[in-house]
């Protein structure tokens, strides 16, 4: 048996969750259930190459039911999705996170609009940023905080000219090269 198992007894149900290091359990219903939380986020690698992002915001997410359970099962793409602002509120689109494999005719639609929620100093900060020139929002990560609610991490920032995304390149393969090297 390893040491960093976790058993669970629930009426008279047995689950095993093995191998998380250190396991983190919070009671969750009246029932004083025990849930298991998971460290999962989604990222958007392709975000960091097109854009030279500033300033990093976490912004809540106004989403379904269906949609919380298929973004913990980690089905959500960033394909082309950004922010916009509609009357002053900020709004995520082309977002795709997948049906969930176990609604019903209740399941959400995957690419629907989906409204972000900040505070109104910082919506107007980045609203005055955004009628400069050059600049944008995009959603680099969706993840789950500590009390079990999505996040999504959205970046201000000015997309990359071609010469800055070889820099960048070779920047980062550079610092591969000194890692293989000395083992830092």
């Amino acid at each position: 048996m390893p040491a960093c198992s976790l058993f669970l007894n629930i009426n008279t149900d047995s689950y095993a969750v093995q191998y998380f290091s250190p396991p983190v359990i919070f009671a969750g219903s009246a029932f004083a259930s025990l849930k298991v939380k998971l460290n999962m986020e989604i990222r958007n690698r392709s975000a960091y190459h097109e854009y030279a992002i500033e300033d990093k915001y976490d912004a809540g997410l106004v989403l379904l039911g269906t949609e919380v359970k298929s973004l913990r099962d980690g089905k959500a793409s960033f394909a082309d999705s950004y922010c916009y602002f509609n009357h002053g509120e900020l709004w995520v689109k082309s977002l795709h996170i997948a049906e969930y494999k176990h609604g019903s005719y209740n399941n959400h639609d995957p690419l629907r609009e989906r409204k972000l929620l900040l505070n109104k100093r910082e919506l107007k900060k980045m609203d005055t940023k955004i009628r400069e020139k050059g600049y944008t929002i995009v959603p680099l990560k969706i993840f789950f905080n500590a009390e079990g609610r999505a996040k999504m991490e959205i970046g201000l920032g000015k997309g990359k000219k071609l010469h800055d995304k070889r820099e960048s390149i070779k920047d980062r393969e550079s610092s591969r090269e000194l890692k293989r090297k000395f083992g830092v």
